[in-house]
């Protein structure tokens, strides 16, 4: 680990997790989650490392768990990262990891139990980035099983708006202009494809002046359309 590294570090609600363990156990663990999230982007590798070694200590904590999950989809270790995520799901009685589970049963080439795994829960249980994350899973398992016209019924949500955008938008409008151009509609594609963009810069500009990582996004000029 990091010398600097310290257990406050770890985001408030993961910590209350930790409190089931005792003092010494909770900061060994606190740290490799820490060390895990400083890493997770520029070597997943080690930040699966730290996971496990978190995990290993702290087999009944949700967010130890979850971590393992997360660390190992990233590597494209498909089976280890669901099998993780269905017990992160079970300790947790949480739902919002279920889009990377229903992506995991995608990677694992089962895009019919991906669709079953994405149907256990009501869409409104879920909060509207789940909603967004979960649709997306849902298209990809449709392109999977060669049905992209199923794929873009997936994406045609209330989230898809064009004049707003939410911190899932460059998401959902990328994915959105994918399933287009699958389909032929070059011109369509093209259109979402630069409101993705577009979405993506307001966001980026505005970040630390908005709540909820939302920003009104100009209508795309006469031409474009």
């Amino acid at each position: 680990m990091d010398e600097d590294v310290t257990p406050q570090e770890l985001e408030r609600s993961a910590w209350r997790e930790l409190k089931a363990l005792t003092k010494e156990n909770a900061e060994w663990v606190a740290g490799h989650l820490v060390m895990a999230s400083r890493v997770i982007d520029d070597d997943p590798e080690r930040a699966h490392k730290h996971a496990l070694a978190a995990a290993r200590k702290a087999g009944r904590i949700p967010v130890a768990r979850e971590t393992v999950g997360i660390t190992a989809y990233l590597l494209g270790n498909f089976a280890l990262a669901l099998r993780e995520l269905r017990t992160y799901r079970r300790l947790s009685g949480a739902d919002d990891q279920l889009p990377l589970m229903v992506d995991c049963e995608r990677g694992l080439g089962r895009p019919d139990k991906a669709l079953e795994l994405a149907g256990e829960v009501k869409r409104t249980s879920l909060s509207e980035a789940v909603q967004v994350e979960l649709a997306i899973a849902r298209s990809g398992a449709r392109l999977d099983m060669g049905k992209p016209e199923l794929a873009l019924g997936e994406l045609e949500i209330p989230q898809l708006k064009a004049d707003v955008a939410f911190s899932y938008s460059p998401a959902l409008f990328d994915s959105y202009a994918i399933v287009l151009q699958e389909l032929g509609r070059e011109d369509e594609a093209a259109l979402w494809g630069k409101r993705a963009n577009r979405a993506a810069e307001a966001l980026a500009d505005a970040v630390g002046d908005v709540d909820d990582d939302m920003v009104v996004v100009e209508m795309p000029d006469p031409e474009e359309r």
